[in-house]
Order: structure tokens, then C-alpha cells, then sequence
């Protein structure tokens, strides 16, 4: 190509960063259309070994991405145009980061002669994630003298974003135009192997701080073979309290009600652990947190990442490496560390508070926002939560025989991009998702119903309407501020109709009056929004109900 050929280099320099990424097995791509990226979006279309889903809101796209990371452990290359078109992936880049989903952000931008000078569509963009990326890198406008450096460049991107502490990467890809050009020839292949996720399984005195009777483990995302936390339960004889994330529900030694079982006063204080096994990311029972906080006990936090998760400042001990490795290495360094009657009160808890609580969550109750968590655990399949109180309701309330594979966006917590993260979860894996979220995260990414019935996925969304922010009822707000105050800045009715939010993006849609009716409604292939109406302040008493029950339960247990 000539050397002055601006447009051919920058074809040449996107179609080799693309072509070692391939190589790499990275399989998706999500685009939001823009002018300023076009040498990598036709990049991207020509390759028939990347699936390029097209995505018209950024923030969708940016979510859509995490979506297909969070389900297939693979990074997906997310690309937009400059300018405010680049701040409208934060929020997915933030949850990536805090989740450990790896990513590949890729903003193209003005060069650098337009910088600072008010061209259209032009904002900084350098470091525009600040430190919630694993890797930024300009590189500047291509050049051909510098085409020696092309796939070092992908090959480091992936390998940062797929490492030890898997993660978003951003390039920021400056552009000139003209912006359409021919692909030349593209330097060789790097043929070296991807960098291993190797990470410290040397536990040394942690073992020994694991020698005591009384011990939990409590397991989250982040478990990578439930069945080798199933064997370290067995061989030690501690209950394993699992999370809906884990994996591990259905399995013997597993404490599903956990939450309900600790708000027995007496049986919290008199069950305090020696040792707290934490596997992977903390369930999301603000109870189980605040127990573990005050136990004072011995507390090892066991993850395949390094980033730091300890909020009560309580882990002493921290292991980085395999979970599942460890746990099987545990299993035979401390194996009769309790004699059973431990595990088995614990046991003998949970079930009297889940007998308990099934006759408020049956099939045929009324569907309530509690019974119809219990009813979507039920249902082999993929199931994203949005934060929030379905989360909540699908740790507390989920069955103990869970079949879903449930996935949430715990990183940072916020209901941002739910349907769009659940499509992304379709795209990702091929398979049905069902998503249940609140009424107001559904408004809040309403933009992502927008040509959800032309993709070639299978979304259900599942939308609990209380007209508003359920999880403020909860709060002490609820009862503190005037009524009319707090629906002002807490309640929030919006009065939306999400039904015919639905049916105006070509979705069916209808209301659904009770769990059975529900599970029936999600027989039927193809995307749908099945709304479920609630009542905030009905919701709040059937959890209180819910949990009274539970704790008359186990008040009615021998001592």
C-alpha cells in the first residue's frame, strides 16, 4: 500500500488487531453504529468467524457485551463512536471490572488535531474509565512503520483482559479520514500461547487456621465445580450456606435458607462459627453478612482473582487461586473436622424453615414477588436477576432444588442494563433466558426492547410492576418520612404501561396471576414480557409473614 495512504493503513492495522483476536478465540462482537469507527466496524463485519450483533443504544451494547463475558468467561469486543457515545459504556465497564467479566472496549476518537479545538463529537477519552479497566492504551493514528507493533498490541489487550484478574480493557482508537479504505497485507500471526491464568495455590497456615469443629462455607459466583465444594462439605462437616450464584443448591450439606434461619436470634448467637470458608463473591443476605461480621471468627476468603472482597473488613486470610482446586485439597487436609452433629442442626434448621415458608410460595398462591422467585428456580435454563430485591427473593426464596443457572450483575449492584445483559447471556450461549427484574429497572433500560424481536435469541423477560421502587419499602424511610414525601422521592410511580411498552417493540406481552400460570406462559418459545402486578406495601408483609414463619420454625426445634 502506498505509505502516505491513511485510509489503508488504518483497514490494514483494524482487520490485524481483529484477525489476532479471532485467532485468540474471541468469538463475539457488539456495535453501536457511529461514522468515527468505521475502519474497525467493517473490520469486524468481515470476519465470518465473529458473530456481529448490532446494537443501536450504546449503553445496551456496552451491557450486551457483559453479557456474553459473564456467560461464556470470553471477552466480547464492544465498539462505538467518539465522543459522549464513549461515556455511555461506564456503567458496564464499572460492572465489569467489579465482577471480573472480561470485555474488550474499543472507542474510536477524533485524532489529535481535533482534540481541543471543539470539533463536532469530540470529548476526552483518555483513561475515560478511570482505574476500573485492567489495560488502557492509545496508540495513536495507525502507521504504517509502526504495523510491527499491531498484534503485540491485540495479543496484550486479550491477555489482560482474560489473566489472573480477568476484566475490561480499553483502546482507544484514534481515526482519520478518509475513513474507508483497503485492507493490505497484515504482518504474520503471533503464534506463541495465550498467557495461563496461574495464581497462587500455596496455602500454608491457612490450613492450619482451618483446623476447627465449627466451621461454615459459604459459597458464591466464582465457584467453578460445585461438586468439590459438595466433597469439602462432606469431609469436614460444615454446612455449606449457598448462594443461588454458586451452582451449589441441591447438593447434600447445602443450607439454602440461611437467611431466614439466622433472623432465630437464639439460633445465630448460638451457632457461631470457629471458621468461615468464603468461596468466591458474598451472597447478597445483609443478615449473613452482619452475623459473619460480629462472629470474630477465623475468616479465609478463597477466589480466583485477586481483587480484594472484604466490606467488614473481616477476612483473615486471603487464597488466590482455583476454587475448586483448593476445595478438593482442603477435603483431604481436613477431613473429620466436625463430628456431624454440627452440619446436621444446621440441616435440621434450614429444613423447618423451608417447610415452613412453601406453603407461601406455592404454584398456586397468588403470584407474589417472593413465590414467583421460588417458581423461576425451577426452570432448568439460563436466569438473570436484576439487583435489588429479585435478587434478594431468589437467594432467600429460591428453591432448594434449584435448576436454573442464575446470574446477576453484583459487581456494582445497580439494576443498569438487566435485559441487555440477559441478551447478551442468550447471544453468549445459544440458549433460552428468562430475566426477572422490577418494574423500574425495566423502564430504566427500556432502550434495550428496541429491535429485541428481530434477534436471533430467546429473551423472556419477567417484570414484577409495583409501580414503582419496591426495595425503598423496606427501608427505614418507609416508616420514618410522610407518606407523601416518600413516594416523591422513594416510592416513584411512573405509571407506565409495560405491557404496551412491550407490544410498541413488536414483543407479545401479557399479565400473568399466579406462578403455575407463569410457568405455563414460559412453555411457549420466543421472546415475551410476562407481567406480574404486586403491591409494595403487601410485598413488604408477605416477607415479614414469610419470615416469621421461618423463625417460629426453628424456635420449635429440640434444643
Amino acid at each position: 500500500m502506498p505509505l502516505d495512504d491513511t485510509a489503508a493503513v488504518q483497514a490494514t492495522f483494524c482487520a490485524t488487531v481483529i484477525d489476532q483476536w479471532v485467532r485468540d478465540g474471541v468469538a463475539h462482537a457488539v456495535v453501536a453504529p457511529g461514522s468515527r469507527s468505521t475502519p474497525m466496524a467493517l473490520a469486524l463485519a468481515s470476519r465470518p468467524e465473529l458473530a456481529v450483533h448490532v446494537v443501536h443504544d450504546e449503553r445496551t451494547a456496552s451491557f450486551a457485551g457483559l453479557g456474553i463475558g459473564l456467560a461464556t468467561g470470553v471477552p466480547a469486543i464492544v465498539l462505538c463512536t467518539s465522543g459522549t457515545a464513549a461515556a455511555h459504556l461506564h456503567a458496564a465497564v464499572v460492572e465489569a471490572h467489579l465482577s471480573g467479566v472480561p470485555m474488550l472496549v474499543l472507542t474510536a476518537d477524533r485524532p489529535p488535531e481535533l482534540r481541543d479545538v471543539g470539533a463536532p463529537q469530540t470529548i476526552d477519552q483518555t483513561r475515560l474509565y478511570g482505574p476500573a479497566v485492567r489495560w488502557f492504551h492509545d496508540p495513536g493514528v495507525p502507521e504504517r512503520g509502526a504495523s510491527g507493533s499491531w498484534r503485540s498490541l491485540a495479543r496484550r489487550a486479550h491477555e489482560a483482559s482474560v489473566g489472573v484478574d480477568p476484566g475490561p480493557v480499553h483502546l482507544n482508537l484514534p481515526f482519520r479520514e478518509p475513513l474507508v479504505g483497503e485492507v493490505g497485507d497484515v504482518p504474520a500471526p503471533l503464534l506463541g500461547p495465550l498467557l495461563g491464568r496461574e495464581a497462587n495455590t500455596r496455602l500454608g497456615t491457612t490450613v492450619m487456621a482451618l483446623e476447627r469443629d465449627r466451621g461454615v462455607i459459604v459459597a458464591g459466583r466464582g465457584v467453578d465445580d460445585p461438586d468439590a465444594v459438595a466433597a469439602l462439605g462432606d469431609a469436614t462437616g460444615w454446612p455449606v450456606l449457598a448462594d443461588p450464584r454458586s451452582g451449589c443448591r441441591g447438593r447434600s450439606g447445602v443450607v439454602t435458607a440461611f437467611d431466614a434461619v439466622l433472623r432465630h436470634a437464639g439460633f445465630a448467637d448460638g451457632h457461631v462459627p470457629d471458621v468461615v470458608l468464603h468461596l468466591g463473591e458474598p451472597p447478597a443476605s445483609k443478615v449473613l453478612a452482619q452475623w459473619l461480621a460480629g462472629s470474630r471468627a477465623v475468616q479465609v476468603r478463597v477466589t480466583s482473582r485477586p481483587a480484594v472482597v472484604d466490606p467488614a473488613h473481616a477476612v483473615t486470610h486471603r487464597v488466590v487461586a482455583p476454587v475448586a482446586a483448593t476445595c478438593r485439597r482442603l477435603a483431604g487436609e481436613l477431613r473429620g473436622a466436625s463430628d456431624g452433629a454440627w452440619r446436621e442442626r444446621w440441616l435440621a434448621a434450614d429444613a423447618a424453615a423451608e417447610a415452613a415458608m412453601a406453603p407461601l410460595l406455592s404454584g398456586d398462591a397468588g403470584a407474589t414477588e417472593p413465590a414467583v422467585a421460588r417458581a423461576l428456580t425451577t426452570v432448568a435454563g439460563e436466569l438473570v436477576v436484576a439487583s435489588s430485591m429479585p435478587v434478594r427473593d431468589v437467594e432467600w426464596f429460591g428453591t432448594p432444588h434449584q435448576r436454573a443457572t442464575v446470574r446477576s450483575n453484583r459487581g456494582a449492584n445497580g439494576i443498569d442494563g438487566t435485559i441487555a445483559t440477559a441478551t447478551g447471556v442468550a447471544l453468549g450461549t445459544r440458549r433460552p433466558v428468562t430475566v426477572l427484574l422490577g418494574d423500574v429497572a425495566l423502564v430504566h433500560d427500556a432502550s434495550s426492547l428496541t429491535a429485541l424481536a428481530r434477534r436471533d435469541v430467546d429473551v423472556r423477560v419477567v417484570v414484577l410492576d409495583n409501580d414503582g421502587g419496591g426495595i425503598f419499602s423496606f427501608l427505614p424511610q418507609a416508616t420514618q418520612l410522610p407518606a407523601e414525601r416518600f413516594e416523591q422521592l422513594f416510592g416513584t410511580p411512573h405509571g407506565t404501561d409495560l405491557v404496551g411498552l412491550a407490544a410498541a417493540h413488536g414483543i407479545p406481552a401479557q399479565t400473568v396471576g399466579t406462578p403455575n400460570e407463569l410457568l405455563l406462559a414460559l412453555t411457549r418459545p420466543g421472546h415475551q414480557l410476562l407481567r406480574i402486578e404486586t403491591d409494595r406495601a403487601a410485598n413488604v408483609a408477605l416477607h415479614r409473614r414469610l419470615h416469621d414463619a421461618a423463625v417460629a420454625a426453628v424456635d420449635g426445634l429440640p434444643r
